[in-house]
């Protein structure tokens, strides 16, 4: 396997459970790829940004290092101050 598309081509065939991991592991770096993008444009360190939202900026590092994988409320709570929202589409 050459890429992360070949990979998960190769995994969603042998695997329903890994086809539904991989699409859920998608979404959440999409999501947090959005933060750090937005947080950055911004000029927000991990500190500023966990300041604002009242968080610890452990909390902001293990999510942005994939570490954790955030819950929803946490997701708002960060998101809202960068000016980003969750929408939500039928796939």
């Amino acid at each position: 396997m050459k890429t992360w598309e070949d990979f998960k081509k190769n995994a969603k065939k042998l695997n329903t459970t890994a086809n539904n991991d991989l699409e859920e592991i998608e979404i959440i770096v999409g999501i947090v790829n959005a933060i750090i993008a937005k947080r950055n444009e911004l000029g927000y360190s991990q500190r500023n940004l966990a300041t604002i939202c009242g968080l610890p900026q452990s909390s902001v590092a293990r999510i942005e290092s994939f570490t954790v994988k955030p819950n929803i409320e946490t997701l708002i709570k960060i998101m809202k101050p960068l000016g980003l929202t969750l929408t939500v589409t039928t796939i």
